[in-house]
């Protein structure tokens, strides 16, 4: 993920920073509990493709 691009985005929800889970290929939204995906290194920022985390991720993150 290009730390440039990292610095622009926000959640789309919420409007908070964005953390990239690199094993996950994921962009982290805390403030949402929300996890973004990126596919062939496209953020989808959209809520539908976004998952849910749980308590435990949202510790980890």
């Amino acid at each position: 993920m290009n730390a440039k691009l990292l610095q622009i985005l926000v959640c789309p929800v919420t409007k908070g920073p964005l953390i990239y889970n690199k094993v996950a290929n994921e962009l982290i939204s805390k403030s949402a509990c929300l996890a973004y995906p990126v596919r062939d290194g496209i953020p989808v920022m959209l809520e539908v493709e976004a998952r849910k985390l749980s308590e435990e991720e949202l510790a980890a993150a």
